[in-house]
């Protein structure tokens, strides 16, 4: 999976198409991506002591990662990887921009 976490990405598919959000979390095993404030479900929780607050909060649901893409220069590109300095770096295709 070539997007990691903090990376702006734009959802390109879904019923959050065309909304900009940041990667809070990935999981690359089932290729899911969680972004700040896109997929929001509503999700029950227990009081777990007396100080804890129960009810019913709104939490982030993953997102496949083909159905968003990397936000650079407020152009939607693809990550490639290529060697400056002999390192390996991540770059955006479209803006040659290194992330």
């Amino acid at each position: 999976m070539r997007l990691k976490k903090n990376d702006t990405v734009k959802v390109i598919a879904g019923k959050e198409k065309g909304k900009v959000g940041k990667i809070v979390k990935t999981d690359p095993e089932n290729e899911r991506v969680y972004v700040q404030g896109i997929n929001m479900v509503k999700k029950t929780q227990k009081k777990r002591n007396p100080q804890d607050k129960g009810g019913i909060m709104e939490i982030e649901a993953p997102i496949h990662v083909s159905n968003v893409a990397l936000l650079s220069k407020d152009t939607v590109s693809k990550v490639g990887y290529k060697f400056e300095n002999g390192k390996k770096v991540r770059y955006a295709k479209k803006t040659g921009e290194v992330l």
